[in-house]
């Protein structure tokens, strides 16, 4: 049967970010598909995990919530360690978690300091939490990472170095991890979102609409079926790409075609 393929049944995932937006869509959407969750975000957001926990537990799947700061390694081994020790082993891995800069602004302004703290979340976090699954799924020779990454990193956005260079890093490691650990059963893939309504203002959504081919942001909701999808049998053949969902923002191609430049006078 074809739903078969789709079930997520007896599975665990480990969801960063996983309590507010995007995060919380694909672990309500995972957990209606079978799987338990373990919600893994930072502590200023331990209400919504903890919401998202008890939603998850009126499906019927188990749950647990880990406060975890993904720049440090070591917070992110005992993440996966208490996970495995109290859910029983980790199938699938989604690398949401992530941040963005507080502003744009030129290259000469941004400190070292403002540099790596968005570097260090985006890709290094992605990375510790690759690494700390890795020996457990490789000994099992099964497993499903699915990273989220970005349109923004496929394309540059006027300074906007940190956030554009960390995702496109993400999708490079998601490539070669792919290509690493194919022979062992895990299947590495990418989400590559553009704007969904999550934090910012209902304003600032309306504003960019019209830039977008099906004339609205996307909804948290529509991005857990295709997390669904590459976390279970149904996606069995595919590995290291890189899934756009975006509207068809990205329809254009690689190359900024949407491209506005600034005028200056009038």
């Amino acid at each position: 049967m074809a739903s078969d393929k789709w079930s997520l049944d007896g599975k665990t995932a480990i969801v960063t970010g996983g309590g507010t937006g995007l995060g919380r869509a694909i672990s309500l959407a995972l957990a209606k598909a079978g799987a338990d969750i373990a919600i893994a975000a930072i502590p200023v957001t331990l209400k919504e995990m903890n919401e998202t926990s008890a939603e998850i537990k009126q499906l019927g799947r188990n749950s647990i919530v880990i406060s975890v700061d993904i720049a440090d390694s070591q917070q992110v081994n005992a993440m996966v360690a208490r996970t495995i020790e109290e859910l029983g082993k980790v199938d699938i891995l989604v690398n949401n978690a992530g941040m963005v800069e507080r502003e744009a602004k030129p290259i000469w302004e941004i400190s070292d300091e403002e540099w790596h703290k968005v570097m260090d979340v985006n890709l290094s976090g992605t990375f510790f939490c690759c690494r700390a699954v890795a020996k457990h799924m490789t000994e099992r020779k099964q497993g499903r990472i699915i990273n989220i990454a970005s349109i923004a990193g496929m394309r540059g956005l006027r300074n906007n170095f940190m956030y554009c260079s960390s995702k496109a890093g993400i999708i490079s490691l998601t490539q070669v991890l792919a290509l690493s650990w194919t022979e062992l059963g895990i299947k590495v893939n990418a989400i590559a979102p553009a704007f969904f309504a999550t934090w910012r203002s209902p304003e600032e959504y309306e504003a960019v609409a019209r830039f977008i081919p099906v004339g609205r942001v996307g909804k948290p909701e529509e991005i857990g079926p295709l997390a669904v999808y590459l976390s279970s049998d149904a996606s069995d053949y595919v590995t290291g790409q890189v899934f756009c969902i975006d509207g068809g923002t990205s329809a254009g191609g690689y190359a900024p075609t949407g491209y506005i430049p600034v005028i200056v006078g009038g």
